[in-house]
């Protein structure tokens, strides 16, 4: 119970502070922070989860990940499914948070940071390029989680390369997709943004966990220790 716990307040930190520095900070007049604001929030707070509660559950804070961790030999079958509910139910508790804020002063919801493709693309990229952007970048963010955690990595600093690995992605997917690799931040968003992404929500599971399994089979099959 106490890497569940874990789990949901570490998935509700992410979403609540990555997607609410994009749905409040970002287009703030003069002075928001822009897309590279926005990435480094999302890096940062894999960063402080990582090194406050990861040594609790691995802090996961996302489906793909779990998932990922699963299939590469890291992570029991039997805590799988209970990890992603937590991470499901902390991203959607944050998305209630955020949108009782986001409203607070008359502003209407709008697209919310939700993820999409088409005209809810950012910058109204196709269904191919935002479901090769999201298999892509989760695959990568995968293989980074792996080698960091890996028994023969440095000790200590997995969080910092898996946090500045995630502001990476942004950096470069935040223009397509307004950046997945993440189930549970996905549908958060989608559900409180309602309409087509909802729609198009499928592709943001389905993506990210074709990512997923395609690290866990590479670095088990090519980089893990043989025993």
């Amino acid at each position: 119970m106490k890497k569940l716990i874990a789990e949901f307040i570490g998935t509700f930190w992410l979403v609540l502070g990555g997607c609410g520095s994009a749905v409040l900070a970002a287009a703030f007049p003069d002075v928001g922070i822009g897309l590279a604001g926005v990435a480094l929030a999302f890096g940062l707070t894999v960063l402080t989860i990582a090194y406050s509660l990861g040594h609790i559950s691995g802090a996961h804070l996302n489906p793909a990940v779990s998932i990922g961790l699963w299939i590469g030999g890291r992570f029991s079958s039997k805590e799988l499914i209970p990890y992603i509910v937590a991470q499901v139910l902390g991203a959607v508790a944050a998305a209630g948070v955020l949108y009782i804020i986001a409203t607070g002063n008359g502003s209407e919801v709008g697209t919310f940071a939700a993820n999409g493709y088409d005209e809810l693309s950012p910058g109204k990229y196709s269904m191919t390029a935002a479901l090769v952007t999201e298999v892509v970048m989760t695959a990568m963010f995968l293989l980074i989680i792996l080698g960091a955690t890996d028994d023969r990595a440095p000790k200590g600093f997995a969080g910092i390369a898996i946090g500045l690995a995630l502001t990476l992605i942004h950096l470069i997917s935040i223009p397509v997709t307004n950046t997945s690799v993440n189930p549970a931040r996905s549908t958060s968003q989608a559900i409180f943004a309602g309409g087509a992404a909802l729609g198009q929500l499928w592709l943001f599971w389905v993506a990210p966990i074709i990512g997923a399994v395609i690290a866990g089979l590479i670095y088990k099959g090519v980089f893990a220790e043989k025993k």
